[in-house]
């Protein structure tokens, strides 16, 4: 469904035969719509209009003002064509210099497939729909390196790549199959020396295992943690040790659900 707004008609009293019905019909059926919708989303993305890149890049997220449009994404949001009906097929806006600020396919006004620019020509991302579930999205820095890489199923990112300028690892991300629970989650300092890792040990339990780093890749922390219903979070459980940047152990400590329980050392 693409639209969750309820339209208010207006009442209308003809008194003018079969003919006046059937007039009033046509309005309610095609003129209302096209009005409301029209009016509703037009001027979202006018088909005229020319842009400059800081009226549409985020220093964080990028090019992001289409990402509202994706097909799947639960989104209501659609994009009109010039007649003010849902964009059909390839649609493109550009920069005022001329050059290609988007290119992408709109089916009923949501986007199938599509590929933003800066304003040098470099793309800034590329996205496109691999079955009835599945898409797929890499984001790029204005150099070209790669930025960010998503595998998405039903509109959810199944798998998260961020990368630094350098074209460093920064951040990655899986989930389960279905959605419902994290596979692992691992982040990186700039050097690539690892940060922190959290990684699942048991499916049932919901346990898994984290481990934090210091800047020099010496461990930091360990310890499991669990899910807590309560706090819709996930808590320390078992025993956790701290380490110094030399690697000496500096505490051992017991917890139970998220409190802690005992110091061991």
């Amino acid at each position: 469904m693409l639209f969750n707004a309820k339209i208010q008609l207006p009442i209308f009293h003809i008194h003018v035969g079969t003919r006046g019905v059937i007039y009033h019909a046509f309005f309610v059926i095609f003129l209302i719509p096209k009005i409301y919708f029209s009016q509703k989303f037009a001027g979202q993305f006018p088909s005229d209009k020319k842009y400059k890149l800081i009226e549409v890049y985020d220093s964080t997220y990028g090019i992001n003002i289409y990402d509202k449009l994706i097909m799947g994404f639960n989104s209501d949001t659609i994009r009109n064509d010039k007649r003010g009906y849902a964009g059909q097929g390839w649609i493109e806006d550009y920069y005022e210099s001329g050059k290609t600020l988007h290119r992408g396919y709109y089916v009923d006004g949501q986007l199938k497939i599509f590929k933003n620019y800066f304003d040098n020509g470099q793309m800034e991302r590329n996205f496109r729909v691999v079955d009835f579930k599945k898409s797929s999205m890499e984001v790029y820095y204005q150099d070209g390196k790669l930025r960010s890489k998503s595998e998405f199923v039903e509109g959810v990112a199944q798998k998260e790549e961020d990368y630094y300028p350098n074209g460093q690892l920064e951040y990655y991300e899986e989930l389960a199959k279905d959605l419902d629970q994290v596979i692992q989650r691992k982040s990186f300092f700039m050097d690539g020396k690892p940060e922190s890792t959290f990684e699942l040990l048991d499916k049932k339990k919901k346990r898994y295992a984290k481990k934090e780093y210091h800047e020099n890749g010496v461990l930091k922390e360990e310890g499991e943690m669990v899910y807590n219903e309560n706090s819709l979070d996930y808590v320390k459980d078992g025993k956790w040790k701290t380490f110094d940047e030399n690697g000496k152990i500096t505490s051992e400590e017991e917890y139970v659900a998220g409190e802690l329980n005992r110091k061991i050392k």
